[in-house]
């Protein structure tokens, strides 16, 4: 069988290619001559004879020889000449090697056919106005058409073959033959369907020619038509044969004969004897109706046209009958369906189902290819065969479709107008292309293997091309494109051959006849002149050995500007810059450059230049790119360099925009980036795998994509930015990989047969598995995601249990998998219930289906046998699960068939063949089972699942090398398929019969992408089992808004909070702090023994706090606030109910601390509620969603519950009724009530009118209250539950009088002696309650009994929440569960069910998913779909029950933050706990980046590195075991570690050139550490004993205090010393500068003494500012170069923490007070911040001094300062 070669895409010229006319590889017989045709205005081949077979036109001219041609569709561009005879002959080469004759002539009187050959009649009809007339009165003698006219005749020699030889398969055309009498003016092959009708005038070819037929003719293809006129009147079309049914062809189902017996025509009658298949030419009109046309049965092969997906089009299908259509079926005959118009589609719809939406990839052929448009907002690059436009701005890519081979050059002329652009191989073919349009203009070949250098002149009028001939030789070619862009053609202006190396050749911008060109040894200035083009050298001198890479000309130059003016720069690969007289032809400098660190080794001779790949100058800088990574901008005279960027590898590309603004740069490792001159800011807009992308998968919930290739890493993308956002290097090649179907993790497998399972959110591997030999061909996780297999090269199939962190492994089966790497990486499939596996083996030969949990094989089957009739030994190559029913699977086989198999029987249920012209590499169907995708070669197919259409597929090219594996993304909105790059394709076709629900609104644009995908990202279908919960929490969201000024009113129950307004600036001073006293509670102590605190996680607990707010806190106005509170970072797990959501409203409230985090989540808009100043234990909203409650811990002996108007942020009250904390909240169904419960100390329930909020009425129960809740039926109707008791409460209204009758009723003693801990209702005559030992009792209001029990989980159930017939259970056991209780409400109270048999015939367990920690709040719609969640962790969950999945919407650091640092630039901050996570946020979106967690340790403090490069980016943090260790930001992973101490590291910093790490010890040990390679450089044990407490390093030259140095740090510690040094670390200098002690008295706190700090003054580094615990409380400013203090601030509150603004002179001052102090340094004034519930322990000014982080536990509070 031929091989399908790239040079035969699109089409095959065949005269031209075998240059018929010169007789060399054609032949000619008999009268064969040539004359000029008035009709078609060109010369034409004429054959005459009377005797066919001594007069013709042979191709090849030997029968040894073989055309190849494997085109589907031959086209015949013929005359028959009037009244004469003629004969075609084609010898058609099939699958099996069988030679076929099919001959065509008007001489044969009827349809003949034998095994090997096939005769069809050719009858010709007369156009439209004349009349039929035959010269013999025989029926079997065959009319003969009085007229003749040029006619297209189009041969489907697949449909010819398949049709009347019992569906055998064509390979390729060997030759051809055309016989007297006949006119010819061509032959050409193509896989297209094309129409001879369609214009280039009307229809510009974008690419390639588009599907069934709607696409032109090649240019040297088309019939001439005068303008105005149809080309229908001129000529005839025929094709033969075509889809659909007529009665002249009729294929007939006997498949013993080797011929078919068609029915007979209508013309002839019904006799048998001219019952024979006639090939009838046709005049086709465009008004003619489709069964008009001759037609073949449809076949399963049909491709359905290949579709570039830039086309679109919509057709109008014309109405049919009634028609039966054969599908191929594993029974004896094949069976018939009946279709008609309102039940069969005649193809795939819609039309293309595919579009190109993005693509991953740069280079392919070179990357020395980029170029800016004349605007400067895109830059246009070739990413393999596709030549891509992007913008810069927001990353849309347009695409320019239609080479066939790896783009090599590309150009544009002087406004961006025109784009040239040149593919590399054999086939070297240039485009030019309208680039405003994106149509291509015209598109011609230059004879040379490759082309390396295009140029256009700026007037575009000039076209230059350099490439080399199969002899090596350089060829340069000048093209005159002047006309071009109005459909003229090209013409060579000049060309030459000669052997000088050229690298690359550029236009002059002043002159379309001169260029200029550089390589090895030369620079060449060059001029067309009389077609002629000539050169000459440039006189080199000394350096006649150079290599020359690049020319550019200075730009800025007017085109009128005078020749003697023009400058010309070469740049080469030692380092050397010419600068040349144009005119004179001399060099007028020669600079040598040299890197910044080498040029004071110039004198000794020893340094090696800048290897400069590239130049590019603008009127006013000169920009390189070279081999060391470095893009560097010069002054025109080369004096240094003043601003450069380093990448990842040596810089091929450099490019100026015409603003000269920007400079584009592109490296050979695939990246493409550009430099805003003005910003200085670089930005990288593509990055690239370098080698083939081998396969990939993708994360639908965070729309994440990873990919692995043959450079040796592993990827992982953004599929909505393209971005990369991580990236694994191995020194073993990835071979698969495969994402966890909730989580974000993935695993990849190696060439070394290693399995590695990578944690994205710490960056870190989680697992590391060797059971394979070989390469590792198959990954995949079930969809429960409980379990991961993997397939090796070597027959092992292994399983892991992939619901444990360290995924073990469960079993390892040796020999079932077939052996070799072809089945790569897809070798395994895995059924949507997780209860199959199936892949290729034991043999090549058969398909193995073995269970899932077991591996143990449940079928095996033989694909060898399936196909009887096939020549072939059928062997099976890719395996693929239906998504929707686990009984179908899909098996691609060696012979090009794709076999659907019953998964239960092994049975044949049906089978596509010819799917490709090469072998099936992937395949993989859609959620709704109605598509199938499928991957061959270079081209993708969308097929109809069913197969029952007239046109089931859609092809769709692009890629230039084999697709290894193409899916459809989660949620059926896209395809991706992967080769030479990743290509991002949206499915047009909606998805159907998914479970689709409404998404929750989402937090940002971008997060509104990934809620749909989310939504999507399942098929609907329970799982067999809960995940785990994912990790890492995407990027945290906070928007940044202005608090609105909050207006408090005086309750007439609480306490009276002072109204006077305070000053909003104050002026620091000492001051007596007051005694607070307790103010008097409007209830009396209960009797009796004191209540104990209960045994139960659902009640609420405040965390342990041992500060006090200062009440004298001077808080300013909020219009009078030095800085506004701009975002929250965290939510607090400790609370119980704190969260609260509103779906209908869009409304999201939850509480970090003492602040109320609301937001719309529609809008993203968040506002902050500051009135607590404790912790918020709850919180309710009204069920119109005005009025929000809020409930704080016990505050001046009550607690405070704040009732805020959500529209406007006001505070409408205040209520201060419970003496300790509040333990519930809730509004009733109609709003008029407001019940709030306090805890176990103060178990009151109290009623409040929603209205003026007074209280109505009280009731003090017994015992502690978990949970209360209001009827969603009767607003009169409530619940409350505590120990071993449910209280049923009952609202009675008279006039203005309203009562609450509670009456009790005890836990069912069949639970035993239990915590009720949680209450809801199922409808108004149900209810739910929960105990702490994980019981379910359903109640009867009426009677107050429980009727039923059922345990529901192992621990205790926190959380209920009922919805329709739908129970939500959370649990401290980390389970949220969702329950079926539709039964419930027909059992009575007197059928009792309280054994867990009986219920579980009631209720039904639907749904289950763990979260990170016990479950504090929820909160569902109507529907109970979809919810928000809270954990103990300090996440808040968004769940989807119907993609049984769970995103983290909110997440902060659960235990205490440590510390925190800005990185220098500002783009990221860092945090770090007392758990031993690390996490790095982005700014100013603060979404957490990446995470880093080190188990069982604590993370104490944290500092960044001074670099600003993305890629060095690295965070160093020391922990509690004496560790340091090193993250580098860009590859999340840990750099480097190093054990300075060993005891815990208190303190860190880098020094202020990066080179040094200098830490602190709990011991007082200070080590300085190498930042290159983590060696202990130094141990400093000044301060022995003590803990340091801070470090912190300043720029400062030394020699104003008499040292030697070049950089001032400090250290202090806890004994209140302070020591100042300087340094010179690159010459391993440190001196002892200063020496600070503060005097203090004794300590006698039972607390730890206050630390002690200090830091250098940001404007005057020769002043320290320190404070620490002494006889006063102040800040002290020493003066080093004074050797005194100068200044002294007094201080009402020892010092905690404090930072120092570098903008103004401003500090920032926390206290165990809970107060954050502003204050301005020079003049004392100050301002309190009080927003937090705790003490402080962290402040931290950003570097430009905007921004200010305070931290307090771990609240994290993110201010926006505006001074004092």
């Amino acid at each position: 069988m031929a091989s399908k070669a790239d040079w035969q895409d699109p089409y095959v010229n065949v005269f031209k290619l075998f240059r018929v006319g010169e007789w060399k590889k054609s032949s000619k017989e008999g009268d064969v001559s040539t004359y000029m045709d008035k009709t078609l205005n060109c010369s034409v081949f004429r054959i005459k004879g009377s005797v066919p077979t001594e007069s013709y036109v042979r191709l090849p001219n030997s029968d040894s020889r073989s055309l190849g041609l494997t085109g589907r569709y031959m086209y015949l561009l013929f005359k028959p000449i009037q009244g004469k005879s003629f004969l075609i002959l084609l010898d058609v080469v099939a699958e099996d090697d069988r030679v076929v004759r099919i001959s065509l002539s008007n001489t044969f009187k009827e349809f003949k056919s034998t095994p090997t050959s096939l005769h069809f009649p050719f009858l010709c009809e007369s156009d439209k106005d004349s009349v039929i007339k035959t010269k013999a009165t025989s029926k079997r003698e065959a009319p003969v058409c009085l007229q003749a006219r040029w006619t297209c005749l189009m041969l489907d020699l697949q449909g010819m073959l398949s049709t009347y030889l019992n569906h055998l398969y064509y390979s390729h055309l060997k030759s051809i033959k055309l016989c007297s009498y006949m006119c010819v003016k061509n032959i050409f092959t193509s896989d297209l369907q094309l129409s001879p009708a369609v214009s280039h005038h009307n229809v510009k070819p974008i690419g390639l020619a588009s599907s069934a037929a709607s696409g032109p003719m090649p240019r040297d293809m088309v019939f001439p038509v005068p303008k105005g006129r149809s080309w229908h009147d001129f000529y005839d079309y025929v094709r033969f044969p075509v889809e659909g049914q007529h009665s002249n062809i009729e294929k007939d189902n006997d498949k013993n004969g080797a011929g078919s017996t068609p029915c007979p025509t209508e013309k002839e009658g019904s006799s048998a004897e001219s019952s024979m298949p006639e090939l009838v030419e046709i005049v086709t009109q465009q008004e003619a109706s489709p069964n008009q046309l001759p037609s073949t049965p449809p076949c399963d092969t049909d491709d359905g046209g290949v579709h570039v997906f830039v086309h679109q089009e919509e057709e109008d299908l014309s109405k049919r009958d009634t028609e039966e259509e054969c599908v191929e079926s594993p029974f004896q005959h094949p069976v018939c369906v009946s279709f008609s118009e309102d039940t069969k589609e005649q193809k795939l719809l819609p039309d293309p189902i595919l579009r190109l939406r993005r693509i991953i990839g740069f280079g392919g052929a070179t990357t020395k290819c980029a170029l800016w448009t004349k605007s400067g907002d895109a830059v246009v690059y070739p990413c393999h065969a596709i030549v891509v436009s992007m913008k810069i701005n927001s990353n849309e890519q347009r695409f320019f479709i239609g080479h066939t081979d790896k783009v090599s050059a590309l150009a544009f002329n002087g406004n961006s107008t025109m784009l040239a652009s040149a593919q590399t191989g054999n086939y070297c073919v240039v485009r030019i292309w309208n680039y405003l349009k994106g149509n291509c203009l015209v598109m011609f070949r230059m004879h040379t293997q490759s082309v390396t250098s295009l140029s256009f002149s700026y007037s575009g009028g000039t076209l230059c091309g350099v490439g080399k001939d199969s002899h090596s030789k350089t060829l340069v070619v000048v093209w005159k494109t002047v006309n071009v862009d109005s459909g003229g053609a090209v013409s060579i202006l000049a060309k030459t051959k000669t052997d000088v190396d050229i690298k690359t050749m550029k236009i002059a911008k002043f002159d379309d006849t001169r260029l200029v060109s550089c390589g090895r040894d030369n620079i060449r200035l060059w001029r067309v002149r009389n077609g002629i083009l000539r050169s000459c050298p440039i006189n080199l001198t000394d350096y006649k050995s150079l290599d020359f890479t690049d020319v550019a000309f200075e730009e800025g130059d007017s085109p009128d500007q005078h020749l003697e003016d023009r400058t010309l720069f070469a740049s080469s690969q030692s380092g050397h810059i010419f600068e040349i007289d144009y005119t004179r032809v001399v060099i007028r400098n020669v600079r040598w450059l040299f890197p910044v660190q080498q040029q004071e080794k110039l004198a000794f001779n020893k340094c090696h230049g800048i290897a400069i790949n590239s130049i590019s100058v603008s009127s006013s800088f000169c920009a390189t790119g070279s081999e060391d990574g470095y893009l560097r901008l010069w002054p025109l005279d080369f004096s240094g360099v003043y601003l450069e960027a380093e990448h990842e590898g040596p810089v091929s590309v450099v490019s100026i925009s015409s603003d000269s603004m920007q400079v584009l740069a592109t490296t050979s490792t695939g990246n493409l980036g550009f430099l805003d001159v003005t910003s200085r800011g670089y930005s990288t807009l593509m990055r690239s795998h370098t080698d083939t992308v081998l396969g990939f998968s993708v994360d639908g919930i965070h729309r994440h994509l990873t990919t692995a290739s043959s450079d040796g890493t592993v990827r992982i993308w953004s599929m909505d930015s393209l971005h990369q956002l991580y990236d694994f290097v191995s020194e073993d090649r990835p071979c698969s990989v495969a994402f966890h179907p909730s989580q974000q993790i993935f695993s990849c497998g190696f060439s070394s047969g290693i399995v590695r399972v990578f944690d994205i959110s710490c960056g870190k591997l989680m697992a590391e598995h060797n059971h394979h030999r070989g390469d590792v061909v198959g990954l995949a996780f079930a969809p429960n995601g409980n379990s991961m297999y993997s397939a090796g090269s070597e027959g092992s199939l292994t399983r892991y249990n992939s619901s444990v962190k360290d995924n073990r492994v469960i079993r390892v089966v040796g020999g079932v998998v077939a052996r070799g790497t072809g089945r790569a990486p897809d070798a395994l499939t895995v059924s949507s219930d997780s209860r199959c596996l199936a892949f290729v083996g034991p043999s090549e030969y058969t398909v193995t289906l073995a269970d899932a949990l077991s591996l143990e094989e449940s079928l095996r089957v033989d694909v060898s046998i399936l196909d009887a009739e096939s020549n072939f030994l059928d062997s099976a190559l890719k395996v693929c699960f239906s998504s929707a029913s686990p009984e179908h699977l899909l098996v691609a086989t060696s012979s090009n068939k794709i076999l659907w198999v019953n998964t239960k029987t092994g049975c044949l249920l049906r089978q596509v063949s010819k799917v490709h012209k090469h072998w099936c590499s992937s395949l993989a169907v859609s959620e709704d089972r109605r598509f199938l995708v499928t991957a061959g070669h270079n081209a993708v197919k969308v097929w109809d699942y069913n197969m029952r259409l007239h046109m089931n597929s859609q092809m769709f090219i692009g890629h230039s090398q084999p697709i290894n594996q193409v899916s459809f993304t989660p949620g059926q909105l896209g395809v991706v398929s992967v080769g030479d790059a990743i290509f991002l394709w949206d499915f047009l076709a909606h998805p159907v019969d998914l479970l689709l629900a409404h998404c929750l609104p989402s937090r940002s644009s971008s997060a509104a992408s990934s809620a749909v995908g989310e939504v999507q990202a399942c098929n609907g279908m329970p799982r067999q089992s809960a995940p785990l919960p994912f990790s890492p929490p995407p990027p945290l969201d906070v928007s940044a808004t202005d608090t609105q000024e909050i207006e408090r009113e005086v309750t007439a129950t609480g306490s009276n909070p002072s109204c006077n307004p305070k000053p909003a600036t104050s002026f620091l001073k000492i001051t007596e702090l007051s005694d607070i006293t307790n103010l008097s509670t409007s209830h009396q102590d209960l009797p009796g023994k004191k209540l104990l605190r209960p045994d139960c996680y659902r009640h609420f607990i405040p965390r342990f706090n041992d500060s006090t707010l200062d009440e004298a806190a001077m808080t300013p106005q909020p219009a009078e606030a030095g800085m506004k509170l701009k975002a929250v970072i965290g939510y607090n797990g400790n609370g119980r109910g704190n969260m609260v959501w509103s779906p209908g409203q869009g409304l999201f409230a939850y509480s970090c601390g003492g602040v109320v985090v609301v937001e719309y989540l529609n809008s993203g808009c968040q506002r902050h509620f500051q009135g607590h100043s404790e912790e918020i234990s709850c919180l309710a909203v009204s069920n119109d969603a005005k009025l929000l409650a809020s409930a704080a811990s016990k505050c001046n002996g009550r607690s405070l519950i704040c009732i805020w108007d959500i529209q406007s942020g006001a505070c409408l009250n205040t209520i201060s009724y419970h003496r300790a904390a509040v333990q519930s909240l809730a509004f009733s169904k109609d709003d008029c009530f407001f019940l709030s419960v306090g805890d176990f100390s103060d178990p009151v329930v109290a009623l409040w009118s929603s209205k003026t909020f007074q209280m109505l009425s009280g009731v003090t129960v017994s015992g502690p209250i978990h949970d209360a809740a209001f009827s969603p039926s009767e607003a009169a109707q409530l619940a409350c539950v505590g120990s071993q008791s449910i209280y049923f409460g009952f609202i009675h209204s008279s006039g203005q009088d309203v009562d609450l009758k509670v009456m009790t009723a005890r836990a069912p003693a069949e639970v035993g002696n239990v915590e009720m801990t949680a209450v809801c209702y199922h409808n108004n005559s149900l209810l739910f309650t929960a105990t702490n030992r994980g019981h379910l009792c359903v109640w009867d209001i009426k009677t107050q009994s429980c009727f039923m029990t059922w345990e529901a989980d192992e621990g205790e159930i926190g959380i209920l929440l009922c919805r329709g017939n739908r129970l939500l259970t959370g649990s401290n056991t980390h389970w949220l569960r969702l329950w079926e209780v539709e039964a419930v409400q027909d059992m009575t109270p007197q059928v009792k069910a309280f054994s867990s048999r009986d219920s579980g015939k009631s209720v039904v367990l639907k749904r289950e998913i763990m979260l990170d920690g016990t479950t504090v709040s929820a909160a569902f719609d109507n529907t109970m779909d979809m919810g928000i969640v809270g954990t103990t962790a300090g996440t808040l969950w968004y769940i989807d029950w119907l993609n049984n999945s769970s995103v983290r919407l909110v997440s902060g650091h659960k235990n205490k933050v440590n510390d925190l640092a800005f990185h220098p630039d500002e783009s990221h901050f860092a945090t770090c706990s007392e758990d031993g996570s690390l996490r790095v946020w982005s700014f100013p979106g603060n979404e957490l980046v990446v995470q880093f967690q080190v188990l069982n340790q604590s993370c104490s403090c944290v500092c960044w590195s001074s670099s600003s490069s993305k890629q060095r980016m690295s965070v160093a943090a020391g922990y509690s075991d004496g560790t340091l260790r090193i993250f580098r930001l860009s590859t999340a992973e840990m750099e480097r570690k190093l054990q300075p101490h060993h005891v815990a590291v208190t303190a860190v910093q880098y020094s202020a050139n990066g080179d040094v790490i200098i830490s602190g010890g709990k011991n007082g040990l200070i080590a300085v550490s190498s930042a290159m390679d983590g060696t202990t450089i130094r141990v400093f044990r000044d301060h022995k004993g003590a803990a340091i407490s801070t470090i912190q390093c300043v720029n400062e030259q030394c020699k104003d205090f008499g040292v030697v140095g070049n950089e001032l740090w400090l250290a202090a510690s806890v004994d209140r010393r302070v020591s100042v040094w300087a340094a010179d670390w690159f010459k391993y200098k440190c001196s002892l500068l200063d020496w600070l002690t503060l005097p203090a008295p004794p300590y006698c706190q039972d607390d730890s003494p206050p630390p002690s700090l200090a830091c250098f003054c940001p404007t005057d580094p020769s002043l320290v500012i320190y404070t620490a615990y002494g006889v006063e409380k102040e800040l002290s400013f020493y003066s080093l170069s004074k050797k005194r203090v100068i200044k002294k601030i007094a201080l009402p509150h020892w010092a905690t923490c404090f930072s120092l603004s570098s903008k103004s002179q401003m500090i920032a001052l926390g206290s165990k007070e809970r107060v954050l102090k502003l204050i301005k340094w020079t003049s004392g004034r100050f301002q309190d911040f009080v927003q937090h519930s705790d003490s402080l322990q962290t402040c931290r000014f950003s570097p430009s001094g905007t921004l200010l982080f305070s931290v307090a536990h771990n609240e994290i509070l993110l201010w926006a300062v505006q001074g004092l």
